[in-house]
């Protein structure tokens, strides 16, 4: 994981399936509130007994936000851009899954009397599910971190480098 994204492990939805884990994520370089660059979602749910929509046993669920300069937002593709991080990402990590399903949203907020001094904002949000086709959870959780990072803007990490952790 990059030393960017700091996780959380928070309360699990209780009532769409047996067992589950949800963790919150943070793109942040300072871990100053000021400084966040995006956040997310990360959920796990897994039903012994199955459940037909999921065709499967396991779910994943994610969500990655993060705010965007207002002329990307106008993009008429920034839709398929923001899937094809999604789905690059679990190539890359081999993720491997089926019934892929998910929605990305652009938001433009504007602000008007008191609030003029925050100026607008423009914000991506990926949501997409997925049911992977094994038990071994850690590339989806790679490829959610990748997915991220990339709406958050962070640049790729160039082919042949290594992440080196901070030391504490």
């Amino acid at each position: 994981m990059r030393p960017e994204l700091h996780l959380e492990e928070v309360p699990a939805p209780t009532r769409i399936a047996p067992f589950a884990l949800a963790l919150t994520g943070e793109v942040n370089r300072t871990r100053d509130p000021e400084d966040l660059l995006g956040s997310g979602r990360f959920v796990v749910l897994y039903d012994p007994a199955g459940q037909e929509a999921w065709s499967s046993t396991f779910r994943v669920i994610v969500m990655g936000r993060a705010q965007m300069e207002p002329e990307l937002a106008q993009d008429p593709l920034l839709g398929e851009v923001g899937w094809a991080w999604l789905t690059d990402a679990l190539a890359e990590c081999g993720a491997a899954y089926h019934s892929l399903s998910g929605t990305v949203t652009r938001v433009l907020s504007e602000t008007f009397g008191g609030l003029l001094l925050s100026g607008g904002e423009v914000e991506i949000e990926v949501r997409a599910s997925w049911s992977p086709t094994g038990t071994d959870l850690a590339a989806h959780l790679r490829a959610w971190a990748l997915l991220l990072s990339q709406v958050s803007g962070l640049p790729p990490i160039p082919d042949n480098v290594s992440l080196l952790s901070r030391r504490r």
